[in-house]
């Protein structure tokens, strides 16, 4: 699946905060960081990144550091689950839903098909 071209991360709502995750997430070498786009499609949030860590410790060290760096940039505390497994950790920001998934369980639940890559892209006016 190829991620939304830049021009649809910034007119997206969630655009700084998309922003912040991939530079977190490059920060702490995740993998495989893919970005959908969610205005139209859901009422759950503007955008959900999906990215791979490889091992558990590596989901869960991803993990904390966008958790604080949401904190320090002033957002709310986002809601986390998957702690302390750390095979799927999943981080809600409220205009942002971040998956960060051990490679073989993002291969098993394939998050990219069902939200990305066989759903239209264009956004429904409202």
């Amino acid at each position: 699946m190829t991620p939304l071209p830049p021009a649809a991360l910034t007119d997206n709502p969630a655009a700084s905060s998309i922003a912040l995750a991939l530079q977190v997430l490059d920060d702490m070498k995740a993998e495989d960081a893919t970005v959908i786009d969610l205005v139209g499609k859901t009422s759950l949030a503007d955008a959900m990144i999906i990215a791979s860590g490889r091992v558990n410790r590596h989901v869960g060290s991803i993990s904390d550091s966008l958790v604080e760096a949401f904190k320090k940039a002033g957002h709310e505390t986002p809601k986390v689950e998957g702690f302390p497994a750390c095979d799927w950790v999943l981080i809600d920001t409220g205009d942002l839903i971040i998956h960060i998934f051990r490679p073989e369980v993002r291969q098993f639940y394939n998050l990219e098909k069902m939200w990305g890559a066989d759903r239209p892209r264009e956004r429904l006016d409202g």
